[in-house]
């Protein structure tokens, strides 16, 4: 007699429309963070001029993000496991974003590395914990299809950020 693992009750079983909703949440998560990213590069001149910096050293901007990312997304997984894939989800979502927006009031070029941390912390929780999120709510023959919704805002992001970026420092403000 073989012994079979009961199967976990998946959220996209007694709820359709979450076969959906959960992807395009994680993947709007995905698509912001894609266009943070990528915005950034193009606004550097006028970042540059108005914090009275050079464009190479608005590179740290750069570097600290990707620094943090780097530092944060190995313990995203023990975070989610102890307190909550969903949860921290959210939290992350919040905290990129209010990483952003301190970004934009950084009036100096050390608030605005030390925003970019923030930021980057946001993100490092985001995408991995986003994709277990995305594990844990759908069974393995629906994950495809589920991975496909959340695939197409993730990818648009990076290719519309540049051009975002561009109008948005011509017509606006980098802010």
């Amino acid at each position: 007699m073989a012994i079979s693992e009961p199967s976990a009750p998946f959220p996209t079983a007694s709820e359709p429309r979450l076969r959906i909703l959960i992807p395009l949440i994680v993947g709007c998560a995905f698509f912001m963070e894609g266009l943070d990213s990528t915005m950034i590069a193009v606004a550097i001149p006028a970042m540059g001029k108005s914090l009275g910096e050079t464009p190479l050293r608005l590179s740290l901007v750069i570097t600290a993000y990707l620094l943090s990312l780097a530092v944060f997304i190995p313990v995203s997984g023990w975070i989610a496991d102890r307190f909550g894939a969903r949860r921290v989800f959210c939290a992350a979502v919040l905290i990129f974003a209010g990483g952003s927006a301190l970004c934009g009031m950084a009036d100096n070029l050390p608030v605005l590395i030390a925003m970019r941390v923030v930021q980057g912390f946001g993100g490092a929780m985001m995408t991995p914990v986003g994709r277990l999120v995305l594990l844990r709510s759908f069974p393995r023959a629906a994950l495809v299809s589920a991975m496909n919704w959340m695939t197409i805002p993730s990818m648009i992001g990076p290719m519309v950020g540049p051009v975002i970026g561009g109008v948005l420092t011509d017509y606006a403000s980098w802010r």
